[in-house]
């Protein structure tokens, strides 16, 4: 007989910060599964087994994690999946499907709540990159840059729209097989003040936090 595991189940069923953030994250590094037998299972993976580990607690999951050992250049990965008919459905209903990789949307986040999922999901599926700029001049600049990758285009510019009424404004580019929502110097900054604002349960990746905040403080010195 299979073993059962314990699981908050109704963990998706209420808005929360924490529900919030890991529903940005699933949306980034999740995937819904039913098997031939019917059976449905929530999963995620991400190379950074800390975030996992809280996500573990969080969700009150008594799972292992499973562990994919890094592969020439390609780091381990770490992997939480949980067997729950209504964890899957409610994330269906949240507006998530089986292959949700080109077809997904931003689900009503409230917008109370929206700065938590947008932070799980950069967690997921964002990029933040500091350097020189304007190499060629006498005079470099110290940049910084951030933006979302998806596959799928609708995700991408309801979230650039979402994240517009907060006057975070970005670009949509596109590459042969995904979408990146873009962010200059300002947005950058504006956008880490808006996903970042009372983060205080400390459901963030703290070496992409980190790249923001020290390129904040070089610019103050530099200004000063």
């Amino acid at each position: 007989m299979p073993i059962h595991k314990s699981v908050n189940k109704d963990f998706f069923k209420k808005w929360s910060p924490e529900m919030a953030y890991i529903l940005g994250f699933f949306a980034a590094d999740g995937n819904l599964i039913k098997n031939k037998r019917g059976g449905c299972f929530f999963s995620l993976e991400i190379c950074d087994k800390d975030i996992i580990e809280k996500i573990k607690i969080i969700m009150k999951v008594e799972h292992k994690i499973g562990v994919r050992p890094a592969v020439g250049r390609h780091q381990a990965r770490y992997r939480l999946q949980i067997g729950s008919k209504e964890i899957y459905s409610d994330l269906r209903k949240l507006g998530f499907s089986d292959h949700k990789t080109y077809n997904m949307t931003v689900p009503n986040v409230p917008e109370k709540y929206l700065h938590h999922f947008v932070r799980g999901y950069f967690d997921g599926d964002g990029c933040v990159w500091v350097g020189f700029i304007h190499k060629d001049r006498r005079r470099q600049t110290l940049a910084i840059l951030s933006s979302f990758t998806s596959c799928s285009e609708t995700f991408l510019r309801r979230l650039r729209l979402r994240l517009e009424k907060h006057s975070i404004k970005g670009r949509m580019t596109c590459r042969k097989t995904y979408f990146r929502l873009c962010y200059s110097v300002l947005s950058s900054i504006e956008l880490y003040r808006f996903m970042y604002n009372n983060s205080a349960n400390y459901l963030f990746l703290e070496r992409k936090r980190v790249i923001f905040e020290k390129f904040i403080k070089s610019r103050t010195i530099m200004r000063t």
